[in-house]
């Protein structure tokens, strides 16, 4: 029993990094001239515009998510944003995984096995959301802008790396709210985040945003 639980927790682990857009699979690095172009019209320009400005702005805020992985699964948990430089992502019970980034670095927990992995927050194109100077240009490239039923989605990847995989935001369009996101990974396996229930509170106590710390 016990080992069927830790193969099932770390069947979730690659997940719950592609929350933040890292790969656990090899990837080709592309070159600047692999880089896809998207045929942006003005109007396209105008909302790309709108939804730098709309992230920005968007500081704080406390959510609930649900993590759909590559093969169907799915999981919930709560999120806190604090930006710049700062979110948490808990799962519900019975996972045990937990995400925290702070002070340039992203830490990923699984508390039933003890097992602590710290990355660069700038490894991962989530992290394109903690930036005090967020810019949906230059090391980054918008791919695609599409409409659908009342939503905004924008794909973005990095613009030394495309074939590491994209990033795609999704907003709703009135008013433009940030609603989740999509991680394709390099392999081309999606990960989509929803938010949903999202409040503002005032402040958020910085005790979320402590860095777990290897117990070994």
């Amino acid at each position: 029993m016990r080992n069927r639980v830790r193969r099932t927790i770390r069947q979730a682990i690659p997940a719950m990094l592609a929350i933040a857009g890292i790969s656990l699979g090899s990837a080709t690095v592309g070159s600047a001239q692999d880089l896809p172009q998207a045929r942006l019209t003005p109007a396209d320009q105008g909302w790309i515009a709108r939804i730098q400005d709309a992230l920005t702005a968007t500081t704080l805020f406390k959510a609930r998510f649900q993590q759909i992985a590559p093969d169907g699964k799915r999981s919930t948990g709560t999120a806190w944003l604090d930006r710049p430089g700062r979110m948490r992502f808990d799962y519900d019970k019975p996972s045990p995984l937990l995400l925290v980034a702070n002070d340039g670095q992203i830490v990923y927990v699984d508390r039933d096995l003890g097992q602590v992995t710290t990355l660069p927050v700038d490894r991962t194109p989530v992290g394109l959301l903690l930036r005090p100077d967020l810019k949906l240009s230059g090391d980054v490239t918008v791919t695609a802008l599409r409409h659908v039923g009342g939503r905004v989605n924008l794909t973005m990847v990095r613009s030394a790396a495309p074939a590491e995989g994209s990033l795609t935001l999704m907003f709703d369009e009135q008013p433009l709210t940030l609603r989740g996101w999509v991680v394709r990974d390099a392999q081309g396996r999606d990960t989509q985040v929803d938010l949903f229930d999202i409040t503002t509170p005032g402040s958020l106590p910085a005790s979320l945003f402590v860095l777990p710390k290897d117990a070994g």
